[in-house]
């Protein structure tokens, strides 16, 4: 299992509303001999209502699992 963190959230507003949101992340398996980390782009629409940290780091464990699973031709 992968233990993942959020280790910031940037908020971008545009005109006074959410435009997009950057989530942060680190992690690495129990052993640590799988170490990864980035961030996950957001627009407002797939961050609203996935504010709290157990919802986020849920959307960012299905982003990179996704990532993880796109083949070298569609990255």
């Amino acid at each position: 299992m992968l233990n993942l963190q959020i280790t910031n959230i940037n908020i971008r507003y545009a005109e006074g509303q959410l435009e997009s949101v950057q989530v942060h992340f680190n992690g690495h398996d129990e052993k640590r001999t799988v170490n990864v980390n980035g961030y996950i782009p957001f627009t407002a629409e797939e961050y609203a209502g996935n504010e709290s940290v157990t919802a986020l780091t849920g959307l960012v464990r299905t982003h990179i699992a996704d990532r993880l699973l796109q083949t070298s031709e569609a990255v």
